[in-house]
């Protein structure tokens, strides 16, 4: 594969399946997506329910039986599913729309029985990818949906289920910041591979750059600026849910969303600071790249320089005329070989002399500024 369609491969495309000025209330299905299985948890402050597999009309038993409900769906293929969630849990058809269409940024909406938030889940593997996490939000449940299965939930589920902490005394809009914040931390260990790459890349454009240096620079470009367009976003997506005037989310919530808003922003100076430093690479190793060649070209010059009068004194005596001096003395061959080894090392210790020979080792080394 040519290095330019490697680079467009690395930049986000948008692929929406409906066309334009369809009906909201049509949802297509991407034909990619995987099936759609449901898990439940319903608890309260002093016991829970944890199912793994659940059906749509046993939704109803625990849904109001409990002072949290959560819903979680993994994959988006079942969009009839999603209809009838919709029905049951009173969702908005704008919101099932942005569900089954997975290009959505971070975001915040409210509506008349409860806040849709749209999110970015960082990929497991730490690759500079992710997926689109949707959650609702109502009065006695929380409902999320995932395009794969998989999560960074694990702790949290562990703590509903252990009754550790606070969580299960707490409510729906609660539960809806632990999600979210856990989606949130889950960018720092892709930023932490991140910055590992780069220090590796670091050494290398230092030693011993080379034209894969380059590319993979030009790549860390790229998965840096994908993972900004992602983050970015849940920055004005959880300032929003701090400003919200519903009855929702409690006062003593919104305490902990300030924490979260302080994870994304630390996130986001992360990616930017990572972003200079990967430019800045760029440039070391542009800069290498010109010293290495540069002191080719001096060896070069220093080589050429020298047998140009060696060059001249050899063309002068092979001219071969019929009263050229010396031609016919004895001494005249270890003459002119004498005069131009006399002249290479007078040369060679001249350069020598003026630092000509060993500049290099007078250089600064390239200055970097620190982090």
């Amino acid at each position: 594969m040519s290095r330019s369609r490697r680079r467009r491969g690395n930049r986000p495309h948008i692929h929406k399946r409906t066309k334009p000025g369809t009906d909201p209330d049509v949802l297509v299905k991407d034909p990619s997506a995987n099936p759609s299985t449901m898990q439940l948890i319903a608890y309260g402050p002093h016991d829970c329910a944890m199912i793994e597999t659940v059906s749509v009309e046993k939704i109803s038993e625990y849904l109001g039986h409990y002072p949290v409900t959560w819903l979680n769906i993994n994959g988006l293929a079942d969009t009839a599913l999603i209809e009838r969630l919709g029905k049951v849990f009173g969702l908005h058809r704008l919101a099932l729309e942005d569900i089954v269409n997975t290009h959505q940024r971070a975001k915040v909406d409210e509506y008349d029985n409860g806040l849709f938030i749209v999110a970015r889940m960082a990929d497991l593997e730490l690759r500079p990818v992710s997926e689109q996490l949707s959650m609702f939000v109502g009065e006695n449940y929380v409902v999320t949906f995932q395009e794969e299965p998989g999560d960074c939930w694990l702790a949290i589920r562990e703590r509903i289920r252990a009754g550790i902490g606070r969580i299960r005394h707490q409510g729906p809009d609660y539960l809806g910041y632990a999600l979210l914040d856990a989606t949130i931390d889950g960018y720092f260990p892709v930023l932490e591979r991140v910055g590992e790459r780069l220090d590796s890349l670091e050494d290398v454009v230092v030693a011993s750059p080379t034209r894969k240096t380059l590319d993979e620079l030009h790549a860390m470009k790229s998965e840096l600026l994908m993972l900004r367009r992602t983050i970015w976003p849940h920055r004005e997506a959880v300032s929003a849910l701090m400003r919200e005037s519903t009855p929702l989310i409690k006062d003593s919530t919104r305490v902990y969303l300030r924490d979260c808003y302080d994870h994304v922003i630390q996130i986001n100076d992360l990616v930017e600071t990572y972003r200079e430093l990967t430019a800045d690479l760029r440039d070391l190793y542009m800069s290498s790249v010109s010293n290495r060649i540069n002191e080719t070209m001096r060896v070069l010059t220093i080589i050429a320089t020298i047998f140009i009068p060696v060059t001249f004194i050899a063309s002068l005596y092979g001219m071969n005329f019929e009263y050229l001096p010396e031609l016919k003395w004895r001494y005249g061959y270890p003459l002119a070989l004498s005069l131009m080894a006399f002249t290479a090392i007078g040369m060679l210790f001249f350069f020598w002399r003026r630092g000509w020979l060993n500049a290099s080792d007078d250089l600064p080394p390239p200055h970097r500024e620190d982090r």
